[in-house]
């Protein structure tokens, strides 16, 4: 089993927010937000910028929550 960074611990999913979407430390802004601002080409940096209540480790536990949604074996039925 890997292992994985205290980092996770800055994602949360609770049913009462952003519609059980994984969130980061219980703020209102989803990871699929900060992985799609990535996706775009913004910069850490830039991310910071813009959203000055979060931190370097959060877009850094985004990145790694999305890497071990990423990494599912497909069954494929013959």
């Amino acid at each position: 089993m890997p292992h994985y960074s205290k980092l996770l611990d800055r994602i949360s999913i609770s049913a009462d927010q952003c519609g059980g979407r994984p969130c980061i430390r219980g703020l209102r802004i989803r990871v699929s937000d900060v992985l799609g601002l990535l996706g775009a080409g913004a910069s850490f940096e830039e991310i910071l910028e813009d959203y000055p209540f979060l931190e370097e480790a959060d877009i850094r536990a985004c990145l790694e929550y999305a890497a071990i949604q990423a990494d599912h074996t497909i069954l494929v039925a013959a």
